[in-house]
């Protein structure tokens, strides 16, 4: 056949174009190979390196016993037949779940079989907000059409400062509700891909890490029942939140409680306390919630909380609704912590925020990489707001002679014994039934302190303290350096 024939031209055309076609789709598969590889060893990276300040952190002995030994005495005590018990800061023996419904810490009681290591806590809890970034990176690619976004708000969501001190928390070294972070996450992606086994699996799981979370879930329900139509679906899974987390704060939590009440309701008596008085303010004086919020410490808050991803999350407002659960307990409270980035409190918002932005982002379709982009800037402008900033001095840290002396005094004291000590070395004895937070000393052998170490009393007065056990013929000094003292009763 001639090629200069029309039907040939037009054939050789469709080639060429055919052919463009053909090399399009293999730039696009080759950027998504790539971006999918970028993601993973990002995500491999950031847990390596917050591991290693775990490690280093936990090495240095600034790990506390609150609450990360609290965790660990809870299971420790579990697989020794006292159901999630721990030593309260008084003395007390108590069970957690009179102060925080969560029994996802159940799930750590076959790794005390293997080995009591405080420090594998909070390696998990790394590694799962680190895997996090995975859904987030599946969720951006699939409704942004585009991988390079998809790395973009995988990589914000990793930098985002919630996200770190949720993976890596200085003060306080584990909670359980830091793990609702992916589950959610993974739980969104699940929805979104309609596999409802899967998604039921990571809820009822997400359900165990805290008191409110079901709640939070069960919104989660609502967005889906509109988004998809499957409304006996998302009705019912709110339906199942909201009757869980009622029935945690207004009987379990109480039933545990050594008061017969919400420990916490000190943190709310402006707008009500309880549960019950905050419903009854909420119609008789609404004003004192606006007073209880609006404070310019809170405004700070919600900036460095909101603004890195663009208000994007305000596009899809369904999704942001799982978010107002623990927002509405960190705002109202009383307690600065709680309206701070650098605590586990925001483990109940993040995640919407993050996930509802990127629905928001799909508004803006055609100019997704540059949007995804500029929130990813956004978060790395304020991710110096990070766990990581005292990890140089930590490492420097490393065979001073305070950290040898607190090693050294550390050996002394034998397993399972009753012991008194001071939060940070507390923090590496927490594997026994009775740990006292010094100067409570009660039916402890053991005393072991460190004079600049303990959050609740002067160094002036814990020094007292140790004088006048010094002091008494019970107790003799077997150990004495940098400030570290330990004692042992005859």
């Amino acid at each position: 056949m001639d090629d200069t024939a029309p039907g040939s031209e037009g054939g050789s055309r469709f080639e060429a174009a055919f052919g463009g076609v053909r090399a399009r789709m293999r730039v696009d598969a080759d950027e998504a190979a790539v971006a999918m590889r970028v993601v993973y060893a990002g995500v491999a990276t950031y847990a390596a390196l917050f591991v290693f300040a775990a490690l280093i952190h936990y090495t240095v002995f600034k790990t506390p016993r609150l609450d990360l030994g609290d965790m660990v005495q809870a299971i420790w005590s579990t697989r020794h037949g006292h159901f999630l018990e721990t030593t309260t800061l008084t003395g007390h023996q108590r069970d957690r779940l009179g102060f925080h419904v969560d029994p996802f810490l159940l799930l750590f009681v076959p790794l005390v079989w293997i080995r009591s290591w405080p420090l594998l806590l909070p390696i998990v809890q790394v590694l799962a907000l680190a895997s996090g970034a995975l859904p987030v990176f599946w969720l951006a690619r699939k409704h942004l059409g585009s991988a390079r976004a998809g790395a973009h708000f995988a990589f914000a969501y990793l930098l985002y400062p919630a996200t770190q001190f949720n993976a890596f928390t200085l003060d306080s070294g584990f909670h359980a509700v830091s793990f609702a972070v992916p589950l959610l996450l993974y739980g969104v992606w699940f929805l979104d891909e309609d596999r409802l086994i899967a998604f039921s699996v990571v809820a009822l799981l997400a359900f165990t890490t805290k008191e409110e979370l079901p709640l939070a879930v069960g919104c989660l329900g609502i967005w889906y029942a509109v988004r998809k139509g499957h409304r006996l679906f998302g009705f019912g899974v709110f339906a199942a939140g909201l009757a869980v987390t009622l029935f945690n704060f207004f009987w379990l939590i109480p039933h545990f409680s050594p008061s017969g009440a919400d420990p916490f309701a000190g943190r709310y008596t402006a707008v009500g306390g309880t549960p019950r008085g905050i419903a009854h303010k909420l119609f008789t004086d609404p004003t004192a919630f606006v007073h209880a919020a609006a404070t310019s410490h809170k405004a700070v808050y919600l900036v460095l909380l909101l603004v890195p991803f663009l208000g994007l999350w305000l596009l899809e407002p369904l999704l942001v609704l799982g978010a107002l659960p623990d927002l509405a307990i960190n705002l109202l409270s009383s307690k600065p912590d709680q309206t701070m980035l650098n605590n586990q409190y925001t483990g109940g918002i993040l995640p919407f925020i993050v996930a509802a932005s990127i629905f928001g982002a799909v508004r803006f379709k055609r100019h997704a990489a540059q949007l995804s982009l500029w929130a990813l800037a956004a978060t790395a402008a304020v991710a110096v707001y990070s766990p990581l900033l005292p990890l140089g001095s930590e490492v420097r840290a490393l065979g001073s002679p305070l950290v040898s002396a607190k090693g050294d005094a550390l050996s002394l004291i034998p397993g399972g014994v009753p012991v008194s000590s001071t939060n940070q070395l507390g923090g590496h004895l927490s594997a026994r039934r009775y740990i006292y937070e010094f100067p409570y000393v009660r039916r402890a052998r053991w005393i072991i302190v460190d004079v600049d170490d303990s959050p609740y009393g002067s160094r002036a007065g814990i020094k007292r303290y140790v004088r006048r056990y010094e002091s008494e013929k019970a107790w003799h000094v077997v150990f004495s350096s940098h400030g570290v003292t330990v004692l042992h009763k005859r």
